[in-house]
């Protein structure tokens, strides 16, 4: 049994990950739905917040459509927290002997973050496929990603931090990576104006940009 059992169909849905920060709880349901109807249903919304389980729990109960998880996990307890809340997966910045520890306990699927080779065949020996790249541009961006790809072809990666629009494309055309992880559309400013029409709208253009990964989900 994979400890990341149910996760490459959730990774496999759109192009993107919107990464939320809440600040406000009567923003959640309406963000969420605005991002289902521009075809980003997949949501880590992060615990950088005291509204992040909240916020996880209110989604689940009302937008059915949204495929929540939880970012930003630091400890075991957050783990389960998180998995009583309602998320479906759980995102951290980081990896630890700790927290995968406690992942293969939580029933949540996880998605570590890694930002070297070494740290990259740590999760390998654990048996896992998939990986966040995070801080993705800091840590060297498609370029590194694009020359670890041959010597560990077992782990795909959902690469994360720093990433817009436009470099977007760059990652999702390697072969090692399933979809990124990004917060331009979905800032607290755009939040907090309560624009959901606009935010549709964004995830609407990065939902398009699925056509760079077509070929991998076939």
């Amino acid at each position: 049994m994979s400890p990341q059992d149910g996760l490459a169909e959730i990774l496999a849905v759109a192009p993107v990950i919107p990464v939320v920060i809440i600040d406000d709880l009567a923003h959640a349901v309406p963000l969420a739905r605005a991002l289902v109807s521009g075809g980003l249903p997949v949501i880590e919304i992060t615990l950088r917040t005291a509204l992040g389980l909240d916020a996880i729990r209110a989604i689940a109960a009302e937008v059915p459509e949204a495929i929540v998880g939880v970012g930003t996990v630091l400890t075991p307890a957050q783990y389960a927290a998180s998995a009583k809340a309602g998320a479906r997966f759980a995102v951290s910045p980081g990896t630890t002997k700790i927290l995968t520890d406690a992942a293969a306990d939580s029933g949540l699927a996880p998605l570590p973050g890694v930002s070297t080779a070494s740290e990259a065949m740590a999760l390998i020996e654990r048996g896992y496929q998939f990986a966040k790249f995070f801080p993705a541009e800091p840590a060297g961006g498609a370029a590194f990603l694009s020359a670890i790809a041959s010597p560990l072809p077992q782990l795909s990666f959902c690469p994360t931090g720093g990433i817009t629009l436009e470099s977007a494309p760059r990652y999702l055309k390697l072969p090692n990576v399933i979809c990124v992880g990004g917060s331009w559309m979905v800032g607290r400013a755009m939040i907090a104006a309560t624009n959901w029409a606009a935010i549709t709208e964004a995830a609407r253009q990065a939902a398009g940009l699925n056509i760079h990964r077509q070929d991998k989900l076939k």
